[in-house]
């Protein structure tokens, strides 16, 4: 289906559409004009404030025409009509505005005014046709402008309907249409999306293997927008993304300083490299949240103490400098770093700074974030190493699954060399990538470029409103000892020099000032003592929602809710959220969240409560969990499940043996290359976990919460590995008890033996 100019609205404001005057009938007979004989979409509006919503709601609105003479001493009105356009224009920097008006009212407008449209018309001037005409021409070029490049010649292409002798085998759709099911996915998908399923024989789109032509010239627009010197896009997810950066910087038996916080990908690439990591350890604070690792472990004595102290690194080896440094930035709960302190340090014993910024691509965008994401504006100093970002576009901005980007922003000395890097690019990327995923990189770009701060705002904007509205629900049920979910934010801030409850907090203040996000020692609401001061920041669009029973502190109390709990629960309510912890879980504010969807998560939320306070049946709540465990929970209430299992997670310390094993980086029996050469060479095998005291898994172990490596493959569960299998044996141990909350672990099989599933994965062979 073609998109014609019909896709986008002229929107008119006039009160005149309500009066049978000579005004009245010719604002009618401009728009009929336009929807009658220029085949246009109108939509009328007769005042400001209504037009404002209909502008905000709808980012398809394709010219604007406001009528200059709408009575302003109407008591209806309180926009006035600068202010709105004022308004229109910060929202849209190029979407035609025209003034109606006519030559006596034009003295009247004011400069500012005049600035901000793109032209006027007369009313009584002009016959209705020629004003219809104009407002089309309008209309049209700004349609143009919509489709950045790569995109525009996409759509033209799809557009001119040739006949392909070329894959993909479908060409455009058609070959769908030779079967029923088939033709239920054309239907489903439609034919533009089809028709846009090119091959790499299309030499008028260019190529992304060379990134030569149109998506060359694509790559190029994203690296300024994004503040890079140069950008690639990535159509197989930023896992590849990582690998690219490290294949194309290290090799076998060289050093990198790794985040233990780091995504699995991360850890292949020590895989794929062969190098020798040495690790960063993060904070935790006594919920399990993950916080930052400390400043000075990226000191250079701090890095060649662990360099060092590894006895895996051969004495000729470790006086060698660090090649590579992977920090994830920022977590999953939204700590981010100050990257120029971070720079500042590493700068003087790394050669090469990765930031895996899978969730974090919009950090640019907004004044919030300034300095706090790779490819900050900071000065370039002499011996400042090449930055490398990977971004995971289609998170959370609008890319299509998969679609990502790779950032490099050049060293003060050391450069990086195109035509080198792009060996790395080659061997990981495909010959046949998918020309609607490379579109909707270009997109994001173009979507960010007209608007992005504005965009940015409004989440920002709306995951304060809601963090505001928690804190105000839990600060008010609290006069009454009455209990609610928390957020892990600031309890208080300061504004205009006054401390000033969070609930209580200007929302404008909290969305456009990154003062009240950076943590301190001073106000210790994040639970990291000892948090070194302007180092890092809560991200607000990522909420982390708490639940009952663990303090700041650690405090464990004699009741509680697991978050688990309560995201299976929201999940029967169609409800998702992104990561669940033991006490905590993430929800993400993105382009994509609207009001009404956190209106329907706090109604669900006191609905739990609700249910839980009353201890409704567990066969009302989760009734397929009671139905399939009937001797578990078919006999019980909701508070008496929550309260059961808090209790044994505090009995049996879970937290504490969390902590105790997420401290602990065993020691290296061999590299993690050599590890997986082992899998690759058939000489492991499942060890139970009773039976891997001293044993060397072949594998990472990645137990979910909180998903981030508790053994890498290659290290040895000796003594001081202890504390990691205590930990797992008690994650076991509670599987047993609650069936039906067992937790992802990557590296870990189930076996049911004698009536009791125990935990396995793949060790080394003896």
């Amino acid at each position: 289906m073609k998109i014609t100019k019909s896709a986008w609205p002229i929107l008119i404001v006039s009160q005149d559409f309500t009066r049978e005057t000579d005004d009245g009938f010719r604002i009618h007979e401009i728009a009929d004009q336009l929807e009658d004989v220029q085949h246009c979409k109108v939509i009328r509006s007769f005042l400001y404030e209504d037009a404002m919503e209909v502008f905000v709601s709808r980012a398809d609105i394709g010219c604007v025409i406001v009528d200059w003479e709408l009575p302003r001493e109407d008591k209806s009105e309180h926009l006035h009509p600068e202010h709105f356009i004022a308004l229109m224009r910060r929202r849209n920097k190029t979407v035609p505005i025209l003034l109606l008006t006519d030559t006596l009212e034009t003295e009247n407008i004011p400069l500012e005014v005049l600035s901000r449209i793109n032209g006027c018309m007369w009313k009584s001037a002009d016959t209705a046709e020629f004003l219809a005409g104009r407002i089309e021409v309008h209309l049209l070029e700004y349609i143009k402008s919509v489709y950045p490049k790569f995109f525009g010649e996409l759509v033209k292409y799809a557009e001119e309907y040739k006949y392909a002798w070329h894959t993909p085998g479908h060409l455009g759709g058609q070959g769908f249409l030779r079967s029923p099911a088939g033709v239920a996915l054309f239907k489903f998908f439609g034919e533009n999306t089809l028709r846009s399923d090119l091959s790499i024989s299309v030499p008028e789109l260019g190529s992304l293997l060379d990134h030569e032509g149109i998506v060359g010239d694509a790559e190029k627009n994203s690296a300024a927008a994004f503040g890079a010197d140069y950008t690639y896009y990535v159509l197989n997810g930023t896992s590849t993304v990582n690998q690219i950066i490290w294949r194309s910087q290290l090799v076998r038996d060289e050093i990198a300083f790794v985040d233990r916080n780091c995504h699995k990908s991360l850890n292949y690439a020590m895989v794929i490299t062969e190098a020798f990591p040495v690790y960063m350890i993060p904070r935790r604070n006594k919920r399990g949240i993950i916080g930052p690792v400390r400043l000075s472990e990226f000191s250079p004595a701090s890095i060649q103490k662990k360099v060092k102290s590894n006895k895996l690194i051969p004495s000729k080896l470790k006086s060698q400098t660090v090649k590579m440094s992977a920090l994830t930035n920022s977590t999953y709960d939204g700590v981010c770093y100050n990257v120029a302190k971070i720079k500042s340090e590493l700068s003087k014993s790394v050669e090469n700074l990765h930031f895996d910024e899978a969730w974090y691509a919009y950090a640019k965008f907004n004044p919030v974030y300034k300095d706090h994401f790779g490819m900050a504006d900071t000065p370039l100093k002499p011996n400042d190493p090449p930055i490398f970002c990977s971004q995971s576009t289609h998170k959370l901005l609008t890319a299509f699954s998969q679609a990502s980007m790779l950032h490099i922003k050049d060293g003060g000395k050391i450069k990086i060399n195109p035509d080198e890097f792009n060996e790395s690019y080659m061997m990981h990327g495909s010959t046949s990538p998918q020309y609607n995923m490379i579109a909707s990189l270009d997109v994001a770009t173009k979507m960010m470029q007209d608007q992005g701060e504005i965009l940015i705002h409004d989440i920002i904007r709306e995951a304060v409103q809601f963090r505001r509205k928690m804190a105000s629900l839990h600060a008010e049920l609290a006069k009454d000892n009455d209990w609610f979910f928390g957020m892990w934010q600031p309890d208080w801030i300061m504004q205009n020099g006054k401390k000033i409850p969070f609930s209580k907090a200007d929302i404008d203040y909290l969305a456009t000032h990154q003062e009240p996000w950076v943590m301190s020692a001073k106000n210790p609401w994040h639970g990291f003592a000892d948090i070194e001061d302007g180092y890092v920041m809560l991200d607000p669009i990522k909420l982390t929602i708490t639940t009952p029973g663990v303090s700041e502190s650690g405090q464990i109390g004699d009741w509680g809710i697991p978050a688990s709990i309560l995201t299976n629960y929201l999940i029967l309510h169609n409800i998702v959220c992104e990561k669940t912890d033991y006490y905590s879980f993430l929800m993400l504010n993105s382009l994509g969240t609207t009001r009404a969807k956190q209106g329907t998560l706090l109604a669900e939320l006191l609905k739990f409560k609700e249910l839980f306070d009353r201890n409704a049946p567990m066969r009302e709540v989760f009734p397929d969990l009671a139905a399939q465990y009937p001797e578990a929970y078919g006999n019980i209430g909701l508070k008496d499940h929550a309260v059961s299992m808090h209790r044994f997670i505090r009995d049996h310390k879970l937290l504490d043996k969390m902590q105790a094993a997420f401290e602990v980086i065993p020691d290296q029996a061999m590299k993690p290359a050599d590890a997986y050469h082992e899998v690759v060479r058939k000489n492991v095998e499942y060890v139970f976990l009773d039976d891997m005291a001293d044993r060397i898994p072949a594998v990472m172990l990645v137990p979910y919460p909180p998903g981030i490596p508790i053994v890498m493959g290659g290290e040895i569960l000796n003594k001081k590995a202890y504390p990691i299998l205590d930990y797992l044996k008690t994650r076991q141990a509670f599987e047993e008890k609650f069936p039906g909350y067992e937790g992802d672990i990557h590296g870990v099989e189930r076996e049911e033996v004698k009536g009791k599933t125990k935990f396995k994965s793949f060790c080394i062979k003896k």
